[in-house]
């Protein structure tokens, strides 16, 4: 089974955070956010509004498109589920 998501995000936004040097704790304060609720993104539990993404890259001093360009060249149909 593909990777949902939540959980290509997840890989995503780990893998930035670890290359700034940032613990999820930091990451959750500087977002307003909680441990949990990093941690949870990371595993693919929880996928993140709008609001938070831009959050997010504020807090790693990245852009927007950096969090999501996992999702480029991917059959994105393959991710959602299909809903009729």
């Amino acid at each position: 089974m593909p990777p949902s998501e939540g959980e290509l995000f997840g890989a995503r936004l780990r893998e930035l955070r670890e290359q700034r040097g940032e613990s999820q704790r930091s990451l959750a304060e500087r977002t307003g956010s909680t441990h949990a609720y990093i941690s949870q993104m990371e595993r693919g539990l929880k996928v993140p509004t709008l609001t938070m993404i831009v959050r997010l890259a504020v807090a790693l001093e990245c852009e927007v498109t950096d969090l999501v360009d996992v999702f480029s060249g991917r059959d994105l149909r393959k991710l959602v589920p299909n809903r009729k």
